[in-house]
């Protein structure tokens, strides 16, 4: 049996056998404190599977119950998540199955009515208890409700001290069901909010287009809680001259303005870009200037390169950071490095008067080079060098493994929970020998 804490909190017993009944305004004040107790409870938390838990826990703590159980339904009135405490076997939960909408539980929702039932076994509508079933006696339950919308039914069984369930139990009981609807309601909405944030912010980012003789992936998750929509951001497109040109960036804050503040900075830098085929640092000044035309210019961090093919066969990285993280060449026999140069700039939108610098480097056959944003390295327990040095041994081992998958486990390598979000993008050059 799941332990309740009503056990370490005792029952008011004296010395023997003979139970004490305390004044009654000691007794209210109890029950009042007990059930803001169960409301915080159920409150503290967005995540729609852990408030379900809560309520659960909540309820039959409040009323002193051996069991408990929240039948979660669709907007059809189907059962299709069922709950439970006081059941420890999760096998048993998963053998029993969802209740089918029908018999004794289902009658709180058909009524919207709370139920309360001394015994089980003789009442009309019961249906039985499935194989496995702990036998259970008594019962109450409340439908969960917000403005007229049924959530789902909410009971709880056999009190632990062997009483009935009383008028009081049933006031408890729907005082917290009522506060239980309006957290599960809030839940839901965070679940659509983020999942409506994270769908427009991946229409924001571009399709990557064929960079052949180049290849290329990208990826980009946002921030596990809300704000979710962020500013980070990846690029890449053919230039005219031949050249491919890539970047990654991070615009300032994590608010409803960074989204769209970073597309019409990915939107001008693309033109700036592709209109004269000048080296990274010049295009970075001209962003610059180009963003004084805002009252209050935003600012970001980025990297922008210029990937460039020889007629000699050999490929070159010309590059420009604005107050980015550097990128990482990881060469195909596993070597990393990251490309650091002493001389890189301040981020954009700051002070278009400051210099802009250039820097190369060659890109060996089959090396992989790695632009990402803070996202992917920074930890709120660690230093981000720390981060930075995982990175690069993560990738390491990934040298020559197909650019999807080491997209995909480089952004899952540490953890499901993004503290930022994160854009990554990763282009490979051809090898000497066949292509992978």
């Amino acid at each position: 049996m799941a332990h309740n804490p009503w056990q370490r909190r005792g029952r008011g017993q004296a010395r023997g056998s003979v139970a004490v009944r305390p004044p009654q305004r000691a007794l209210d004040r109890h029950r009042l404190r007990h059930l803001l107790d169960a409301v915080g409870a159920v409150s503290t938390d967005m995540d729609t599977r852990t408030v379900l838990h809560r309520i659960v826990e909540a309820a039959t703590d409040l009323v002193a119950a051996r069991y408990g159980a929240l039948g979660v339904l669709s907007e059809s009135g189907k059962v299709t998540d069922l709950i439970t405490a006081g059941i420890d076997d999760p096998h048993l939960c998963a053998a029993m199955g969802l209740p089918q909408g029908h018999g004794l539980l289902h009658t709180m929702v058909d009524d919207r009515e709370p139920l309360r039932v001394a015994d089980v076994a003789t009442h009309p509508r019961s249906a039985g208890f499935p194989p496995g079933h702990p036998v259970m006696q008594t019962l109450m339950g409340v439908p969960l409700m917000v403005r007229g919308t049924v959530y789902g039914d909410l009971y709880v069984a056999d009190k632990l001290d062997g009483t009935p369930f009383d008028d009081d139990d049933e006031g408890l009981l729907t005082a917290l069901a009522s506060a239980a609807g309006v957290s599960l309601e809030n839940a839901r909405l965070y679940e659509h909010l983020k999942g409506a944030a994270e769908h427009f912010q991946r229409r924001m980012l571009p399709v990557l287009p064929d960079l052949s003789p180049l290849t290329a992936a990208a990826r980009y998750e946002p921030a596990s809680e809300l704000p979710r929509l962020g500013g980070d951001w990846y690029d890449a497109m053919a230039l005219s001259d031949a050249a491919t040109c890539v970047v990654v960036g991070d615009v300032t804050g994590h608010n409803v303005e960074a989204a769209p503040l970073m597309g019409q900075i990915r939107n001008m830098l693309r033109a700036l870009a592709f209109d004269r085929g000048e080296p990274p640092g010049q295009v970075m000044s001209r962003l610059d200037r180009a963003l004084t035309m805002f009252d209050d210019p935003p600012t970001a961090t980025l990297v922008l390169g210029r990937i460039e093919h020889s007629e000699g066969g050999e490929y070159t990285f010309r590059w420009s950071n604005a107050g980015h993280l550097p990128p990482l060449l990881v060469g195909a026999d596993g070597s990393t490095r990251y490309l650091a140069p002493a001389r890189h700039g301040i981020p954009v939108g700051i002070d278009a008067s400051v210099s802009r610098f250039s820097h190369d480097h060659p890109l060996p056959p089959g090396s992989t080079l790695l632009l990402f944003t803070d996202g992917l390295v920074e930890r709120r327990d660690q230093d981000i060098d720390t981060g930075l040095d995982d990175l690069a041994e993560q990738a390491a081992r990934l040298a020559t493994a197909p650019l999807e998958e080491l997209c995909d486990t480089l952004i899952s390598r540490s953890r499901q929970v993004f503290d930022d979000d994160v854009a990554l993008l990763a282009l490979r050059t051809p090898s000497d020998g066949p292509e992978r």
